[in-house]
Formats: structure tokens, sequence, C-alpha cells
């Protein structure tokens, strides 16, 4: 039961009845001893004003933002972190005093989830997709990193270039080209969700590739799949989840979960 001095939290979305986010943060918060609950909010686009109205009333402590709210957010917020500010998109929202501030955690989710394979540093790196997860990917693996970004509307990913990162149009020739050219692919599109869809066709892949697909539902998607058939080293979404997930509770808290607890309460909520 929720009482006064339980504190709340949630992911917003629409859809965000499979989310597995609730499962891994109200595991930590049981495992850390906070007196807090994560619920799923399922908010259309049109309603995306009056639900942060709301969220204010009822004083919130924190939210992760899922599709397709990441960059509608922000004109709703109070402040925004640098990075959020710099790329317009917010996956992380906290409330400071009653002002929300926005944060974008999926950069550095993806950075660690890559680093269970990889060193990074002067790395080529193939980024598919210039929405608001592949923009926060592709703005964070910049830093030390030499990046790409295909996207089917290619503005969208020329955007990118003054942060040094190339903007391409997504089409056979161009992921040709620069899969040639990439030490590591990264499918930051939602493509593969729940089908057997892939943005990359399996003989495009090389062995020597390191793959990793955002999407965790399925844990094995067709992508990830192919791409182990021929010797690559892959990552699945879960691990990007997850390393996000603990950088947002660490903004709300001040504390880092443990990675295997919340990791495995997503996997028992995956299995359901």
């Amino acid at each position: 039961m929720v009482d006064a001095k339980t504190r709340l939290y949630g992911v917003i979305g629409f859809p965000t009845r499979h989310s597995l986010s609730p499962s891994m943060h109200n595991a930590a918060f049981r495992a850390l001893g906070i007196n807090a609950v994560y619920l799923a909010f399922e908010v259309h686009p049109e309603e995306l004003g009056d639900a942060i109205k709301g969220f204010r009333a009822l004083s919130i402590s924190g939210l992760n933002v899922t599709m397709p709210h990441k960059e509608a957010i922000i004109r709703f917020l109070d402040s925004l972190s640098e990075d959020s500010g710099e790329i317009g998109s917010v996956n992380t929202v906290v409330n400071r005093n009653g002002k929300l501030e926005g944060h974008t955690t999926d950069g550095i989710g993806a950075r660690r989830a890559l680093e269970r394979v990889i060193e990074l540093g002067e790395r080529r790196i193939l980024i598919i997709g210039a929405g608001g997860a592949g923009k926060a990917i592709a703005y964070e693996l910049a830093k030390d990193n030499d990046v790409v970004v295909l996207n089917r509307t290619p503005e969208k990913a020329k955007v990118l270039e003054r942060f040094g990162i190339t903007g391409d149009a997504l089409n056979r020739g161009n992921l040709g080209k620069y899969l040639k050219w990439a030490e590591v692919l990264i499918n930051a599109t939602p493509v593969g969700m729940n089908s057997w869809e892939t943005p990359v066709p399996g003989e495009m892949l090389r062995k020597d590739l390191v793959v990793m697909d955002i999407v965790y539902k399925p844990l094995k998607t067709r992508l990830l799949t192919e791409a182990e058939l021929r010797g690559c080293k892959t990552v699945d979404g879960l691990w990007m989840l997850v390393y996000q997930g603990i950088e947002s509770f660490r903004l709300w808290t001040g504390l880092e979960p443990d990675e295997g607890l919340m990791r495995g309460a997503a996997l028992e909520s995956l299995s359901q």
C-alpha cells in the first residue's frame, strides 16, 4: 500500500503495459529498503501535457520516458541537463523541489552495455536510427569514438553532424559502405520488437563485428541471432535497459542498485 511517505516513480510512454522497468526498479527499491513504488503510466501523445500537470500535482519523484515522448516532453520541463539540451531527447525526469529536470541516461546505458564485450575509444561505430535513443547513444559514444548514424529520414541524422558525427541516409548502398568500415553496429530503432524483422540483412554482417540491439523483446532478436551465426560478439538490449535504469536510479536516489538484481527482475518479467 502507498502511504503519505511513499515516493512515487514511473515510466511514461505509449504503450507501457509490457514495460520491464517497474519490475527492475521495484526490486531495487525493496533491496535497498527505500519506501517507494514505480508504476507504468500509458500516456497518449495528445495527453502528454495534461499528464505532466498531473505528475506535478502528485509530487512524483521521478520518471523514465520512453517512445514516443522522449523529444515531445521537453517543452513541459523546467530545465535540461547539458546532454539532453544538446540532443533534444529526455528519458529521465527528476523532481527537485517541484522543478522537473530532464536528463538522458540512454547514452551511458549503451556505453556500459558495450563495455561488457569491447573496450571503447577510437572505435568505428555505426548506429542505425536517429530517434531519441539513437541520438543519445551517438552523442555519448562520439566523445571518444568515430560515429556514423544512418536514418531513413537523413535530415534527422545530419543534425548530429555538429557533434562531429556523420549522418547519412539509411539505404542498402550506405549500409554496405559503412558496414565495411565499422567495428561496432548498433540497432537503435524498434525494428525487430515483437517481430522477426531485422534492420540489417544477415548476409551483410562480418564475423569481426560487435553487434548490439537496443530491442529486448525478444531478447534474442533476429539481428542478434544472425550475428551470432556469423561469429559476431553480441550485446542484447536488456543490458542497455538495465544500465540506463541504474543511471536513472542514481539520479533519483544517489544510490546505485545491483545490476544482477535488476537484470534478474527484468528477465523474470520478460518470461511471464
